[in-house]
């Protein structure tokens, strides 16, 4: 199971390299260092036991009555004094008081709203419906510029206080992540191109909703942002994303403009990030908010239902496309609404404002070769940006050298196509016009050298 990570690798690359506060940069240096640890398996987890996907039982407990099914599941706050062993000290569980340490007591509250959100309104009891309780760990690492879900439990940084801010502020950052475990327990949705940007937009739409519910705003009044204050007032943003305006979020000197797409036309086929999967997602991101407006109310009682239904009710697999997604919601608002006909095609104008034809499979566009001699590029991550790098072995280039001799130990025609995980890094290798993926967890020394010296960040 993938890492989901809330930054994508591209803003940290570019804060980096282009930030010229040298703290900034060097927290997002080991952010990237950090990450890429994470995602080798070279953490130290104890990890609680958890159902497998596809378990249809829960555990024993009351099934039925929003109360009652939050009631029935737990959660505890973790504290890793600014380590990195998983999950780390207990600090505040369910029904424990305020602990006075804002981003444990901000965990909390989040968690709280999220399991909620999911017994209340979609009669979900936790990620996995069995009732697992919820492991959250604070303070994790020192100056940690990212968030994720890594296949058992949640993980918070504190930001580096330059850029970014605490992670367990913006609610819709536990949210988002904790929904990337629903999505495991449920479709499965691929991290790769499309069914990868409906991953991520599954993860946008499900936090909007938990933060529209705990602010009482209705679809027509919420701001439709995502990581919300996740940003310090030294960067001109708004937040990571927009669901209303894709691609407005933010544009900084230093982190570029939000690269994020509102419909087909502008869809962007690349190797970069498991194919777009941030970028992308944009465009079902854009469909949601669509639908949950013309619906009317609010979007936690019409939209999401629709939307969950979609992705727990058999039509939606590991490889789904938005053609497909949008079919399966059409179908669920007949379902969820009562045969309304009104929603149905709500629902169904939505997906066409968007450019997307309901049940009709587009395939993406070809992607091209970047034709470099020995080329890196580096994407995914939560904020899905990208970073890229090229040596020419034949230079005076002073990294020319050993990345010859990397390149010669490397055997590329070895490497076999791996399963993609959310919000995890991507590489794309270019030797001599030859393109190879490879995900973050096949990375060998020599690959994670070759990678380091092309791109030059260091690591």
């Amino acid at each position: 199971m993938t890492r989901c990570q809330f930054i994508p690798p591209y803003l940290l690359h570019r804060i980096a390299t282009a930030h010229d506060d040298s703290t900034a940069q060097s927290c997002c240096r080991s952010t990237l260092s950090i990450d890429q640890a994470l995602r080798s398996g070279r953490t130290p987890v104890d990890r609680p036991p958890i159902a497998s996907p596809g378990a249809t039982e829960r555990l024993a407990g009351p099934a039925d009555g929003a109360g009652t099914l939050t009631a029935q599941t737990s959660w505890t706050v973790h504290d890793a004094h600014n380590g990195a062993t998983l999950p780390g000290e207990t600090v505040r569980s369910k029904g424990d008081a305020t602990s006075g340490d804002a981003a444990v007591d901000e965990a909390y509250a989040g968690t709280e709203a999220t399991v909620d959100f999911y017994a209340a309104v979609l009669s979900r009891w936790s990620f996995d419906d069995l009732g697992t309780p919820v492991i959250v760990t604070v303070h994790y690492e020192r100056d940690y510029d990212n968030a994720f879900w890594d296949g058992h439990q949640l993980v918070l940084g504190d930001g580096d206080g330059r850029v970014f801010g605490r992670f367990t502020k913006p609610v819709e950052i536990l949210a988002h992540e904790l929904t990337h475990g629903v999505t495991q327990f449920t479709a499965q949705l691929s991290y790769q191109g499309q069914s990868g940007a409906l991953n991520e937009s599954v993860s946008d739409v499900f936090a909007s909703c938990v933060k529209q519910r705990l602010l009482g705003q209705s679809a027509e009044a919420a701001e439709w942002l995502i990581g919300d204050g996740i940003f310090l007032p030294s960067v001109r943003g708004r937040a990571l994303r927009s669901m209303k305006e894709p691609g407005t979020a933010y544009d900084d000197p230093v982190l570029g403009k939000d690269p994020q797409v509102a419909g087909m036309d502008d869809y962007v086929a690349t190797a970069d990030d498991n194919g777009g999967v941030h970028i992308n997602s944009g465009i079902a991101n854009r469909a949601f908010f669509l639908a949950a407006t013309a619906l009317g109310g609010n979007s936690w009682e019409r939209a999401a239902p629709i939307w969950y239904r979609a992705l727990t009710g058999g039509l939606v697999g590991a490889d789904t496309d938005f053609a497909g997604f949008a079919q399966a919601t059409i179908e669920a608002a007949d379902q969820v609404d009562g045969g309304d006909a009104g929603a149905a095609m709500a629902v169904a104008k939505a997906w066409s404002t968007v450019g997307v034809t309901p049940g009709a499979s587009v395939p993406s566009p070809p992607v091209d070769s970047s034709g470099q001699v020995i080329h890196v590029r580096r994407s995914g991550g939560f904020a899905g940006r990208t970073t890229a790098g090229e040596v020419r072995p034949d230079t005076e280039d002073e990294r020319a050298a050993e990345v010859r001799e990397v390149v010669a130990r490397i055997d590329f025609g070895s490497i076999k196509p791996a399963q993609t995980q959310p919000d995890r890094f991507v590489y794309v290798f270019t030797v001599d016009g030859r393109e190879v993926v490879v995900q973050e967890q096949q990375l060998t020394d020599d690959l994670r050298l070759l990678a380091s010296l092309v791109l030059d960040d260091g690591w």
